[in-house]
């Protein structure tokens, strides 16, 4: 009987390729389209949340490595589509969509997921990055999660995971403070699975991959399942915690915060000033 097998040339901001025994572990690598860091725009944010969907369907695949094309893991968000959300409700409403798309169809892919972080890791690539079964970080990692920078609430997969991952104390201190993780640290803290040199970071990745699909993946696929049933009982902590975040986009703070970036300053929030 023959398996059902995914056409992934919808996405067009991935380099996809096909590896280890019977090409069943699939190397996802998010394009750097202006040669430095991957970053989400309109097109990448929505491809993000949908490519799971396709993956987790894919009876050819048994195991995922995510990672970042240039100089690291992603870059967050592209200036225009930040700008958009704060101005275009339309934007904001899909944008919003999009987001718990990406974190439920992370969680729900029945196929281990390995990331391999390297440089910066921000945005909508951070959230896949820390969502994924098993998360590597280069020494040289600099983890982000840079919403309050912006004059946003931290949501998406920040209240759900974070203090899952490294305890309420760590997850507050740099989520409010919006201070970034290098990677050995970030393993310290249990924020991810592994830290090892910059050399030997895809070699891992792709070892523990193999090693995924190489095993029973009726019990890899429900230990994963149950293990996530840690994040579905935060399921209403992580709604509220998004919603809080698009209401961020309404207001000045959110104005002033995309102006600091593209003028390349530092943000001066009105409600600091007030």
């Amino acid at each position: 009987m023959s398996q059902k097998t995914i056409d992934y040339s919808r996405y067009n901001t991935f380099n996809i390729t096909r590896r280890g025994a019977n090409d069943a572990v699939l190397d996802l690598q998010m394009k750097a389209k202006n040669g430095k860091l991957p970053t989400a725009a309109h097109d990448g944010h929505w491809e993000l949340s949908e490519i799971w969907r396709d993956i987790d369907q894919d009876e050819s695949v048994r195991a995922v490595v995510l990672r970042g094309e240039g100089m690291g893991f992603s870059g967050g968000g592209d200036l225009a589509l930040v700008q958009d959300m704060a101005s275009d409700f339309a934007v904001r409403t899909r944008v919003w969509k999009e987001a718990r798309d990406l974190v439920y169809n992370v969680i729900n892919c029945d196929k281990p997921i390995v990331s391999a972080m390297h440089g910066p890791a921000v945005g909508a690539g951070l959230v896949a990055g820390l969502l994924a079964d098993i998360s590597i970080a280069a020494k040289s990692a600099k983890i982000v999660d840079g919403h309050t920078r912006l004059g946003v609430a931290a949501g998406e997969h920040a209240a759900i995971c974070w203090p899952l991952l490294c305890g309420m104390a760590k997850a507050k201190y740099y989520l409010m403070t919006a201070e970034f993780v290098g990677g050995k640290e970030a393993e310290r803290i249990g924020l991810v699975s592994l830290c090892v040199p910059r050399a030997e970071l895809m070699d891992k990745a792709m070892a523990v991959a193999n090693k995924l699909a190489a095993g029973s993946q009726q019990a890899i696929r429900l230990t994963k399942r149950s293990l996530n049933g840690w994040m579905n009982v935060a399921r209403p902590i992580f709604e509220s915690s998004l919603a809080m975040e698009m209401l961020c986009f309404l207001g000045e703070d959110a104005k002033e915060g995309v102006a600091a970036v593209r003028e390349k300053r530092a943000p001066k929030f009105p409600s600091a000033n007030s």
